[in-house]
Order: C-alpha cells, then sequence, then structure tokens
C-alpha cells in the first residue's frame, strides 16, 4: 500500500469504490466529496435510534407536504386533556383532567372475557398506544364520516397502520396494543366543554360496539368484526372539533406519551397565537408534569422534549427562559407542514 493510500480516510465500500477508475485532479474532487458523505454517515450510526428517527422525520417534513393519508385526527379535547402517562395501578378507575374551558374525565370499565364468561375489569387506558389507537379510531371515522367505520381485519394490519413493527410475546406489540384496546373499549368519557356562558357536557363510551379480545399469534387473524362502532354523540364532537395532525410526524415521537401530548399541544397553541405569549412554568407542570414531584426535575424533562420537537420542527417558534415557555406568532401549517381541513 502507498503512503497516499495509508493515508486516505477510511471510506465505506460502496464510497471507496467509487475512486478505483479515477486519477489526478478527478479523483482528489471525488474524494473531497466522498469524505463529507462519509462523515454524515458515521454521524448519523452515533446517533441513537429516535435521534436518527427524528432527523430523518425533519427531512421528510421539510422536503414533503403532508398528503391526505398522513393528515390524520384526534378529538381535541382528548388531545389537550389526554391520558395518563403511566399505567395508574388497578386501584385507580377514575382520571380527570382540565385545560382551559375542556375537561375529560375518564371511568375505567368491564369487559366480557370469551374464555371464562365473565365480566372483567380493565384499567385506564394509558400511554402512547393508546393515544395512537385512539388518534387511528378518530382518522377512521372523520375519513369515512360514520360512527360506524371499517377498519383493519387482522392485527398485524392494524398495528402496521399505526406504524409498528409486529412482535409477539409478553413485550411484543401485540400485547401492548390488546391491552391498551380492551382498556379504551371498556372505558367511559365525559367530555365537558364552556364558552364562558353556557356548559355542554357530553357522556360518551367513545367504543360502542366492539369483539376486542385479541389473538396473542401475530399471524392470527384478530377475533373482531371489521366494523366499529363508535357513540354517536361523540361522533358528532369529533366532526366539530377534530384536531389535525401529521402522522408521519408524530410517528418520531411514539415512544413518548409527554412528547405526543406536547406536539399535540403545539399544534393547537400555535394556531391561535397572535402575539408574543408567555406560559409560566407552574402551568406547563400542571399541564404536562403528571407523576414528576419536583419543579427543577420537570424543567429538565420538558426542555429535553422541547428540543425533541425542534429536532424534527427546527423553525417552531418557541423559546424557554426563566418565566415558561415563550410563543411567537407563526403560519403554523409552514411550521408543522399541514393544515386544517374543512370537514363537512
Amino acid at each position: 500500500m502507498s503512503g497516499a493510500d495509508a493515508s486516505m480516510p477510511k471510506l465505506d465500500p460502496d464510497l471507496a469504490v467509487k475512486l478505483q477508475p479515477l486519477h489526478g485532479e478527478f479523483r482528489d474532487v471525488m474524494l473531497r466529496n466522498l469524505v463529507v458523505i462519509q462523515e454524515k454517515r458515521d454521524a448519523a450510526k452515533a446517533l441513537s435510534p429516535v435521534k436518527r428517527r427524528r432527523i430523518e422525520t425533519r427531512e421528510l417534513v421539510a422536503s414533503k407536504r403532508a398528503e391526505e393519508a398522513d393528515r390524520h385526527h384526534i378529538h381535541s379535547v382528548i388531545a389537550l386533556c389526554g391520558l395518563p402517562y403511566r399505567d395508574p395501578g388497578t386501584g385507580v378507575r377514575e382520571h380527570l383532567r382540565e385545560y382551559g374551558k375542556s375537561s375529560l374525565a375518564i371511568q375505567a370499565g368491564y369487559l366480557k372475557d370469551p374464555s371464562t364468561g365473565r365480566m372483567t375489569p380493565q384499567g385506564l387506558p394509558y400511554g402512547p398506544k393508546a393515544r395512537l389507537l385512539m388518534l387511528h379510531i378518530c382518522t377512521m371515522a372523520i375519513r369515512q364520516r360514520r360512527a360506524e367505520i371499517e377498519i383493519a381485519d387482522s392485527m398485524s394490519a392494524f398495528i402496521r397502520d399505526l406504524g409498528f413493527p409486529v412482535t409477539g410475546g409478553d413485550r411484543g406489540t401485540l400485547r401492548q396494543f390488546k391491552e391498551q384496546l380492551n382498556r379504551l373499549a371498556a372505558s367511559r368519557m365525559q367530555i365537558g366543554l364552556w364558552n364562558g356562558d353556557a356548559a355542554t357536557t357530553i357522556n360518551a363510551q367513545p367504543i360502542r360496539s366492539f369483539d376486542i379480545w385479541l389473538p396473542q399469534d401475530a399471524g392470527q387473524r384478530m377475533l373482531w368484526s371489521s366494523t366499529l362502532r363508535l357513540d354517536t354523540e361523540f361522533f358528532e364532537s369529533l366532526r366539530q372539533h377534530a384536531l389535525p395532525v401529521d402522522i408521519r410526524a408524530l410517528r418520531a415521537f411514539s415512544q413518548s406519551a409527554r412528547q405526543i401530548d406536547m406536539l399535540l399541544w403545539l399544534g393547537y397553541r400555535m394556531r391561535s397565537v397572535s402575539r408574543r405569549y408567555v406560559i409560566t412554568w407552574p402551568t406547563l407542570m400542571e399541564q404536562f408534569g403528571a407523576n414528576v414531584a419536583r419543579p427543577r426535575k420537570f424543567k429538565e424533562m420538558f426542555a429535553d422534549d422541547l428540543a425533541a420537537m425542534k429536532d424534527v420542527f427546527p423553525t417552531l417558534p418557541v423559546e424557554l427562559g426563566p418565566d415558561g415557555i415563550t410563543l411567537r406568532p407563526c403560519d403554523p401549517e409552514q411550521v408543522f407542514s399541514i393544515g386544517r381541513k374543512r370537514l363537512t
């Protein structure tokens, strides 16, 4: 090996082969370009899978506006008030959250167990997968424009629609989604709306009817019908209060319930910011600080979550300061690459 070859930067085989037919000045120019490419590759390899996914999502969202298939919806009250972040435990049967003029109360319910014939208590839905399932169900209702909707008739297809791999076992996605789907199907929700003069409370069991017990085997067909029926009043409220979200961006935060909530919250709030607006740390902690006792710890977590948002949306006009978070006016369709479609 010559001295020049010994000092040449190490390139991946597919890059190194491009140098073989070149000589002299052309080789030097090509080498400089390939070194830049190699450095970017090496930097990407050093990133965690989560960080890499955010960067890839940023490039995707920036280069291509959301298509109709990317536009998903969720009820804005569910998005803003939120489900529990973690499993509250079998002894907790109710969850109550309020945001501004909106309120959400959830009561855990029961499902009929086909193996015993008995009504079996289900816990409260929680975590990122419950949120993604609710988003998927609301999206299908909006797209099909009716309370009785058609959904995927195999467990594998249902999970893949959400952008997850299909895996079995105790820690696989099949078991995790089954548990959250059972909890959602059994739960009852009360959605409270207030405009300052009048208040409305919607009593609903969002999933009105559904055969929900699912097989463990990834290759086995689900034990459910391909039809899911939503509560009529919940469906009408969803049509009036549907919050759009780009599923491509949301998948980048699918591992974190708090980050999903933050993305939905920012997408909602940035639509109404007409001037510089500060939201204080106590207000932020009340909104996103469930299960966090110490304000200092919450501030660190919130800063990390906001940095994750900016990994995907680098032009997001928000800043952290000693008083809280500052929101500045922007065009949310430009920042988030998705607009509000008129629902008819």
